[in-house]
């Protein structure tokens, strides 16, 4: 029998590298983007075509490389970093793998454009499949030009897998965001199909989030330093009532390299505990700087996990240096027992001359024993049988007239508005009653049942609108003064992508700008208790989280999310009528038994079985 086990080729060995370290557009300009950064630029400009599929291209000013470097860097484990194990510990640049340039000339087209400072010609490099096809000195700018095109060109396979533009966008945007957070120092720019996207210029970290989530985030961070024998901290955190349902801005930097780590995030949320509501995530964008030998950063191909040595003492200084902030400025409750000095500068001194002594003027005759004096000098001894004659028809004022005809108009959240005439409501022989503004009672011929009225409010407003996308149906209410928001670039691409199905649900919405799109009407079927900025902002969350927790379809996601923000709350007080439209809307709905959650709107309860709970 011959041998069966075989050394592969370069070729295929570098294919299957590249299926650990690119798995989609993103991740290469992820490699592309460190390696300008560890070459020391401060000017990197980034070209993207397709949302990365046809072209990816990252140019920079940093150091360059020789024409010798730029064919050894397409080498497997190739690498400027390091030159033996014991430098893994004592790592600060971004990548020391030497496995990506490798892997993304094993699955795409690269054209590799590079020239040294010092040297007056530059190299071309062109590589298909880690074959190279030529190699030619050019005149080129200093520094390093890299063009990834056609991903995955092939693997068939994986390029089937990878989503639409837009999804791809935000996974661009995502990885750029957190390159550009760590580097405030660095210029970038971003364009995508000829249209500017990011254009970040060099300034202080907070100036680096505000140009990266907009101008109203700068009201919401609180700084955050701490200097330890073990780590710095530094960074900023966000205001609690700004936390978001969603996860997506919250970054950890350990020596300027993203990592993701659970661990370190449960702290920074227990330091929240006390003033964050639950199920909300807050902005915090930390820096961790660290001596490399206690970390080791050789877990994952991705380089975004850490393992430490002391992640105990981390753990507990990032707590307590993010609770010292909360209070530091004011906003988690602290007692103080200083005594305001404010006033005390409000009093004008004078001289010891100027002060004059109150006077104090008296009767001396008066005598409060005298019989002389009359009911008037003491109100509470006056005839009590005098004032009940005045006021023997007191119970008058509490009743509240009704004009006739008089119609009484209420609006119950999500529903048509009703004109009820008082006098002529017509009883339908059912008992209704709320149970402390959160359940229904209603009476039915076996016993009673128990709706929960959000639950239920929640599945009317979700079957009502995902028959209003299926037909592109809804109707909508034009806005008195149309509404301006500024979003992050991610949250923009996605209302970009969503807007069809969001102009099917009612509303009136067009791009007014970069980031910015303006709000001119809304559903007519919703209450009117939520601002037009607050309704989008509450969908876009709704929709991330139903994405990523329940891997829903676009069009349920968003009828869920609107759903759940629109409908009626526990504790809200209904009438008599609001509770009988809500029944009625329920059982007219496909499936009124179960919640969006999953669990029961409806409970039953017979008279059998409350005749045998008061059985003896």
């Amino acid at each position: 029998m011959s041998d069966i086990i075989q050394l592969l080729p370069d070729s295929v060995a570098n294919q299957i590298a590249a299926g650990e370290v690119v798995q989609r557009p993103a991740s290469a300009l992820k490699e592309l983007i460190e390696n300008a950064i560890d070459s020391g630029a401060d000017k990197i400009q980034i070209i993207i075509k397709d949302a990365g599929k046809s072209l990816v291209q990252v140019i920079d000013n940093g150091c360059g490389m020789s024409l010798t470097d730029a064919r050894m860097c397409f080498e497997r484990h190739a690498t400027s970093k390091i030159r033996k194990a014991e430098d893994l510990f004592a790592i600060r640049t971004m990548g020391f793998r030497g496995e990506a340039m490798a892997s993304i000339a094993a699955i795409a087209q690269v054209e590799l454009k590079t020239r040294r400072h010092e040297d007056e010609l530059g190299t071309c490099i062109r590589i298909e499949g880690s074959d190279i096809i030529s190699q030619e000195p050019i005149s080129a700018m200093a520094g390093t030009s890299i063009s990834v095109k056609n991903l995955f060109y092939n693997t068939p396979a994986r390029r089937n897998f990878l989503k639409s533009n837009s999804v791809e966008m935000r996974h661009l945007n995502d990885e750029l965001q957190r390159v550009a957070l760590a580097n405030p120092e660095v210029f970038i720019t971003l364009h995508h199909d000829g249209n500017e996207v990011f254009h970040f210029p060099k300034g202080s970290l907070k100036q680096r989030i505000i140009h990266i989530f907009g101008n109203a985030y700068n009201q919401k961070l609180v700084p955050v330093e701490e200097d330890t024998t073990i780590i710095g901290l530094k960074g900023y955190i966000g205001k609690p009532e700004f936390a978001k349902k969603t996860r997506g801005e919250q970054f950890f930097f350990v020596n300027n390299r993203y990592i993701r780590d659970p661990y370190l995030n449960h702290a920074v949320l227990n330091a929240y505990q006390e003033v964050l509501a639950m199920d909300s995530y807050p902005l915090y964008a930390l820096f961790i700087d660290i001596d490399p030998s206690k970390i080791d950063i050789n877990v994952h191909p991705t380089k975004t996990e850490i393992k430490y040595q002391d992640e105990k003492a981390i753990y507990a200084i990032i707590r307590s240096a993010v609770k010292r902030s909360l209070g530091k400025y004011n906003i988690s409750p602290t007692l103080d027992f200083n005594p305001e000095t404010g006033f005390s500068q409000m009093i004008t001194p004078k001289a010891q001359e100027d002060i004059i002594p109150p006077q104090i003027s008296f009767d001396p005759h008066f005598n409060p024993f005298s019989e002389a004096r009359n009911e008037r000098e003491i109100p509470f001894l006056r005839s009590i049988g005098e004032e009940r004659k005045n006021v023997s028809n007191w119970g008058s004022l509490y009743e509240i007239v009704q004009p006739e005809g008089k119609q009484e108009k209420f609006e119950l959240p999500g529903n048509r508005n009703l004109a009820i005439e008082n006098q002529n409501i017509q009883s339908t022989g059912k008992q209704i009653f709320q149970l402390h503004n959160r359940f229904i009672i209603s009476q039915i011929k076996s016993g009673f049942m128990l709706i929960d009225q959000q639950s239920a409010h929640e599945r009317i407003l979700y079957e009502r609108f995902s028959q209003q996308l299926e037909s592109r149906q809804g109707a909508s209410q034009q806005s008195l003064f149309p509404q301006t928001v500024t979003l992050n670039s991610g949250d923009f691409e996605l209302v970009k992508d969503l807007l069809p199905d969001i102009q099917s649900l009612g509303f009136q919405i067009r791009e007014f700008g970069k980031n910015t799109v303006i709000i001119e009407g809304v559903p007519a079927d919703i209450g009117t208790n939520i601002s037009e900025v607050e309704m989008l902002e509450h969908l876009i969350e709704g929709f991330k989280n139903n994405q990523s927790a329940l891997k829903l379809n676009k069009r349920d996601s968003l009828a869920r999310a609107l759903a759940r923000n629109t409908s009626i709350k526990s504790g809200l007080s209904l009438s008599s009528e609001e509770m009988n439209i809500l029944i009625d809307e329920l059982f007219a709905c496909e499936m009124p038994n179960i919640s969006l959650s999953g669990k029961p709107v409806i409970s039953t309860f017979t008279l059998e079985e409350l005749i045998q709970r008061f059985e003896k």
